[in-house]
């Protein structure tokens, strides 16, 4: 379903951590052009307990979910490394926040796996960090690479997010037109 005739829908991507959540949040109109409206990260003490952070990162979600008036909100699937699995338990905690802050705030939420929002953004499931970073600057016209990558990634969540609601899309198609025209 693309957006009504008139409308715009904004989505709210969120890249949880304990020390620092990106979150970004875009909007996109009835021709599925998507713009930015705002993105940047949520810093939490690391000198705070974990149960402290939680509770900050649950004020601040809930204030910024109350600015920025988003109609849905996408975050990261767990992804467990058998390398970082005390990486993955933290970020649950983080995670658990923002699935209460967006049902707390009735809002309609989609999880994506990492490799999904990498293959939708940068048309490669297995995109580094910094290839994440030029391809979200690309797609949004950014003068350079959002940074940190935390900002990249939650920008890349909400986009994911706007390509399954609309008809953004993705990348690689856009990147293999272009590619076609020059050949000809």
């Amino acid at each position: 379903m693309s957006p009504q005739r008139g409308a715009t829908i904004r989505f709210m991507g969120i890249d949880p951590g304990l020390l620092r959540t990106g979150y970004a949040c875009i909007e996109m109109d009835r021709h599925s052009v998507v713009r930015i409206v705002e993105a940047g990260i949520l810093k939490l003490s690391p000198k705070k307990s974990i149960a402290q952070r939680l509770v900050e990162l649950d004020t601040d979600l809930g204030a910024l979910i109350a600015e920025l008036k988003p109609d849905r909100i996408a975050v990261e699937q767990i992804f467990a490394h058998p390398a970082h699995v005390r990486t993955a338990i933290i970020m649950a905690h983080a995670r658990g926040v923002v699935l209460l802050a967006a049902e707390r705030a009735r809002l309609k939420l989609n999880e994506f796996a990492p490799a999904t929002i990498k293959s939708a953004v940068a048309g490669n499931g297995q995109a580094t960090k910094s290839q994440m970073q030029l391809a979200v600057a690309a797609q949004c016209g950014l003068s350079k690479p959002p940074s940190p990558a935390d900002v990249a990634d939650a920008i890349a969540i909400a986009l994911t997010d706007a390509r399954r609601v609309g008809r953004v899309e993705p990348i690689a198609a856009i990147v293999s037109r272009r590619v076609q025209r020059t050949q000809r």
